[in-house]
């Protein structure tokens, strides 16, 4: 199954608070909020939306496609996903912009205050679908994540005109969205990305009751936090998918994107919907154990042993031929 992946690279700058953040909130003053916090750290990793998806997708053995438009300062970084199986021959190179860089802060509630500059992002726009699809033979799935918002619509219903499959992943842009761009987004797709507050946000905006944003594609798929996630499909009962137990939460940055890796390798391989979310919420955990969002690892070995402590042992067995990991360092 070919899977091409569209949507943002970036630069993390990952910051961490020593305290809450809504101890710093005064009720009846949050029209005009003015707040600096004091970190006790920072870390600068790889990151992006796109990139994080289809290096899990490469970490478990996969060879996902690389859509996205990244910056002058790409060799490193190239290298990097290249090596751990990402193809990356469709990215455009910015001749005069810096790769888009994300800037987070994390509470010690796991509360989150992000800021994203796009940088050569801006250019995804130039990017065409067709014309990837023209040089890699037919492509089986395109998952649409977070990227400029403009190229995210156009990659969209490129994908729904060619009649290939999509994956709607609007997450993080969904705050600069409008209503009608969100519907643009999810038109038509096989399968939506989201989870429970992205969910409601998206009714908000659009005016659609859930039921129509349901009908508006084939699968919804929604991210629960702690408690997992659920697959929703027409016309059968719904799915719910728990979590493994983690080892610590060290850093919730990529947790949705790695998530999405696991799902999007089940349906690589054939799989159910079910061991699809297991697989995701198992990929997810590596990433939540870990700081950066492309700094998990594991071998065979331990991804099984840890997924059938989870999920049981036939559901390790199931997936025991697909799992062959490509954790370079």
């Amino acid at each position: 199954m070919k899977v091409a992946v569209a949507g943002s690279v970036g630069r993390d700058h990952l910051m961490t608070f020593p305290g809450r953040f809504t101890d710093s909130l005064v009720a009846g003053s949050l029209a005009n909020v003015s707040l600096s916090f004091l970190v006790d750290g920072l870390d600068i990793y790889r990151g992006g939306c796109a990139a994080n998806i289809s290096f899990g997708m490469g970490a478990l053995g996969l060879a996902p496609i690389l859509v996205a438009a990244v910056g002058k300062d790409w060799a490193d970084y190239n290298e990097w996903l290249s090596k751990h199986g990402v193809i990356t021959d469709h990215c455009r190179v910015s001749k005069d912009l810096y790769t888009a860089t994300f800037i987070v802060t994390t509470d010690d509630e796991l509360n989150q205050i992000a800021s994203f500059f796009p940088g050569a992002m801006s250019e995804a726009r130039e990017l065409d679908i067709a014309e990837i699809q023209k040089q890699t033979g037919p492509i089986d799935l395109l998952i649409v994540s977070p990227d400029d918002p403009e190229a995210m619509i156009r990659h969209s219903q490129t994908a729904v005109a060619l009649g290939i499959p999509l994956a709607a992943d609007p997450s993080q842009q969904l705050a600069r969205m409008d209503g009608n761009d969100i519907r643009k987004l999810v038109h038509g797709a096989t399968y939506l990305f989201l989870n429970e507050y992205e969910l409601a946000l998206i009714l908000q905006k659009t005016g659609m009751s859930d039921q129509e944003l349901f009908d508006e594609v084939k699968v919804r798929v929604v991210t629960l936090g702690s408690k997992g996630a659920r697959v929703e499909e027409h016309g059968k009962p719904t799915i719910s998918v728990g979590v493994p137990n983690e080892k610590a939460k060290i850093d919730p940055t990529g947790v949705g994107d790695s998530f999405r890796s696991g799902f999007l390798a089940g349906l690589s391989w054939g799989l159910s919907h079910e061991r699809c979310a297991q697989l995701g919420s198992m990929v997810a955990t590596f990433c939540l154990e870990t700081k950066g969002t492309q700094e998990y690892f594991f071998d065979k070995e331990l991804f099984l042993q840890r997924f059938s402590e989870c999920y049981g042992a036939a559901a390790s067995a199931e997936i025991a031929d697909f799992i062959n990991p490509r954790m370079l360092r």
